[in-house]
């Protein structure tokens, strides 16, 4: 008998779960938006197209996520502070996005740099 009011209760409870999450109560809201972009400004350009618009970051907290919209080869993503003190830099193949997150409060600066030399930065703030 125990182990049948047991699974009466599981199911009950997990029926409950199923319910609310269908009726979107579960769901987490974001409460600062969906995301602040980040808007990218050419540091050097050596020719060629302007890939800016192929480059799109935003900020979701803490977090900085960056979608490439195209094939870029080789990128190297940099953060930085706004003194220069770097806080995280990896290399990424394009078109696969990243995600970066930022510990702390303060003004940040993402730089791009492409395989054929092109930077491109953005400016940021994280705040708590």
């Amino acid at each position: 008998m125990k182990k049948v009011t047991t699974l009466v209760l599981m199911l009950c409870l997990v029926f409950s779960g199923a319910l609310c999450y269908a009726h979107s109560v579960t769901r987490i809201k974001n409460v600062k938006g969906d995301g602040a972009p980040v808007i990218i400004i050419t540091k050097a350009h050596h020719g060629g197209n302007d890939k800016s618009g192929s480059i799109v970051p935003s900020i979701y907290d803490h977090v900085l996520s960056v979608m490439f919209s195209e094939n870029l080869g080789q990128v190297a993503v940099e953060v930085s502070t706004a003194s220069g003190a770097q806080i995280d830099c990896l290399s990424v193949l394009t078109p696969n996005g990243l995600q970066i997150y930022i510990p702390n409060a303060g003004n940040y600066t993402v730089t791009f740099t492409l395989s054929d030399g092109d930077e491109y930065y953005g400016e940021f703030t994280i705040t708590d």
